[in-house]
C-alpha cells in the first residue's frame, strides 16, 4: 500500500499528513492512490521548454572512458582495450560499443566535465539524485547532517501538482541499494512523502507490476468489482477526512477506474506495441522499461524516471546488475551493459522523435559518479568522483554539442566544471520552474542552469 504522508503538515487542500496515513491504514484500498488524484491543483504549469522529463538512472557509475569520452590517446593502461569511433558531431568520439548513439549524435548533448563530492554510492546517489548531500547515508550507515532533499521527479511533480488521471512523478523499477542497503534521496523528501514516486516495476516475464494497486489477499478481484460492498467498506474512513471541492467518492471511483479499466490499464500493457518496436528497444528489461517510459509520457506524465538496476553490483538483480565493476568491466561491458544501451538508449530517442515527442521531452542519461581512468589489477575500474560524463536530448536541448572538457586521461574537468546540482537546475530549467516558483515551492537547488545545453 502506498501511504502519502506522515506528519501533521498540512497539504493545500487542508488534510493533514496523520490522517492521509489513517485513511490509508483503514481502507481496502489504502486510498492511496485515491488521495493522490484527489490533490492536484498545486501549481500553473511553467512555461519551459520540456512538458516531461525521462530520467535514465545509471545505477553504480558508468565509466567515461568506456562510453561517451573515450581517450584514444592515453596510455593503454587508462584507455583500456576498446577503440573510439566517429560521431555526427564533428570531432567527437564514442566509445566503439555505442554505434547506434554515435549515429543520432547529432540529435543529443554529452556533458563530460561532471563532478561530485563522494566516491561512496549512497552519498553520490543521493547528491545525483537530489543535488545535494544532506542526509545521505554512506555504506557503513553513517548519515550525513539535514533533511534530505527532494529528488528531481518530486520537485517537478510538487511544481506540476496532481493534475492528470497518472501521478506526476512514476519510477519504472525497485528501490535503490548499495550492498544491499537501501539509499536515501528518491522521493520528496522536504516536501513530504505525497511526492514520493508511483513506482512501477517491469519483468520481461510477468509483464508491469504496479505495487501500490495490489489488492489485499482479503480482497478478491469479485469483491472488487462489487463497487456497493466497497462503498460501504470505505464509508467509515470517508467521515474522517475533512474534504474540499469534489468528495473523495469521485476520486475513490477514479482510483477504483484505474485498478479494474482495461482502458485504463492498458497504458501498462506493452503487449499494444507492434513487435518490431519492441524488437527496436531490445527485449531486455531495461529496454521494456524505457519503451513504458514512453508510453506514460505520452500519456501526459512529468516525469518518469527508468532504473538501470536495482543494485549497484553487476550480479545482482537477477544478473541486470549495475555499473559497478570493479573487475571484468570490459567483459561486462562488451557482453551486456553497453549493447543493451546501445540499443535501447538510440531506440527511444528516435522513438520519441518520430512520434513528435523528443521537442517536448527532455531524456537524462547519468550515474551517481564515474570510475577510475586507470585500470585496476582486476581488469576493472573503481569509483572515480572527479570526472564523468552524461547524455541529455530533447525538451528543448540543442543536439550536436558537448559541454565541458576533462583533461587527457578523464581523470578531471579540465574546462566548465559541472555538478550534479547543476543539472538539478536544469532540469528546473527546462520544466519552466522559475528561481521564484523554486522558493516558493520549497525546491530551490545551489546548482545553475547549463545554459550551453539550450
Amino acid at each position: 500500500m502506498l501511504l502519502l504522508g506522515r506528519g501533521r503538515q498540512r497539504t493545500c487542500r487542508g488534510v493533514t499528513r496523520r490522517e492521509f496515513m489513517q485513511i490509508g491504514a483503514s481502507t481496502v484500498l489504502g486510498l492511496s492512490l485515491a488521495d493522490l488524484l484527489r490533490l492536484r491543483a498545486v501549481g500553473e504549469y511553467g512555461s519551459g521548454t520540456a512538458r516531461s522529463v525521462i530520467f535514465l538512472w545509471l545505477w553504480g557509475g558508468p565509466a567515461q572512458l568506456d562510453t561517451w569520452d573515450p581517450k584514444p590517446n592515453a596510455p593503454l593502461e587508462y584507455r583500456g582495450p576498446f577503440a573510439s569511433i566517429p560521431t555526427r558531431i564533428t570531432g567527437v568520439r564514442f566509445c566503439e560499443l555505442f554505434p547506434q548513439i554515435a549515429g543520432i549524435a547529432d540529435q543529443i548533448a554529452v556533458v563530460r566535465s561532471l563532478h561530485t563530492q563522494s566516491n561512496d554510492h549512497g552519498v553520490a546517489g543521493t547528491i545525483g539524485l537530489t543535488g545535494s548531500a544532506a542526509g545521505s547515508i554512506n555504506l557503513g550507515g553513517a548519515v550525513a547532517a539535514g533533511a534530505v532533499r527532494p529528488t528531481l521527479g518530486s520537485v517537478v511533480a510538487r511544481a506540476r501538482g496532481f493534475r492528470g488521471a497518472l501521478p506526476p512523478f512514476m519510477v519504472i523499477g525497485g528501490k535503490l541499494h548499495q550492498g544491499k542497503k537501501a539509499i536515501a534521496g528518491e522521493g520528496g523528501g522536504t516536501l513530504g512523502a505525497l511526492y514520493d514516486p508511483f513506482r512501477l516495476e517491469y519483468n520481461p516475464e510477468h509483464g508491469t507490476r504496479i505495487p501500490a494497486l495490489r489488492l489485499p489477499s482479503d480482497l478478491t478481484p469479485e469483491r472488487l468489482v462489487d463497487r456497493q460492498h466497497l462503498l460501504r467498506a470505505l464509508q467509515a474512513a470517508n467521515r474522517r477526512v475533512e474534504t474540499a471541492g469534489r468528495t473523495i467518492d469521485d476520486y475513490r471511483a477514479q482510483a477504483l477506474e484505474l485498478l479494474t479499466s482495461p482502458d485504463a490499464r492498458r497504458m501498462f500493457d506493452l503487449s499494444q506495441e507492434r513487435p518490431e518496436v519492441m524488437d527496436r528497444y531490445g527485449r531486455t528489461r531495461f529496454g521494456y522499461s524505457c519503451l513504458l517510459a514512453r508510453r506514460l509520457v505520452e500519456h501526459g506524465v512529468p516525469f518518469v524516471q527508468v532504473n538501470w538496476s536495482d543494485h549497484v553490483e553487476a550480479e545482482e538483480d537477477a544478473g541486470d546488475g549495475g555499473w559497478d565493476h570493479h573487475y571484468r568491466n570490459f567483459q561486462i561491458m562488451q557482453d551486456r551493459h553497453a549493447p543493451w544501451f546501445d540499443q535501447t538508449f538510440a531506440a527511444l530517442i528516435t522513438d520519441l522523435r518520430q512520434r513528435g515527442l523528443l521537442a517536448s521531452t527532455l531524456v537524462i542519461a547519468i550515474g551517481e559518479f564515474g570510475r577510475t581512468p586507470r585500470i585496476n589489477d582486476t581488469a576493472g575500474r573503481d569509483h572515480w568522483e572527479h570526472c564523468y560524463s552524461a547524455l541529455l536530448a530533447g525538451g528543448g536541448v540543442r543536439g550536436g554539442r558537448v559541454v565541458g572538457e576533462s583533461d587527457a586521461r578523464a581523470e578531471r574537468p579540465h574546462e566548465r566544471p559541472l555538478t550534479p546540482a547543476d543539472v538539478g537546475a536544469t532540469v528546473q530549467h527546462a520544466v519552466g520552474i522559475t528561481t521564484e516558483q523554486a522558493a516558493l515551492l520549497g525546491v530551490t537547488t545551489s546548482g545553475r542552469v547549463i545554459q550551453e545545453l539550450f
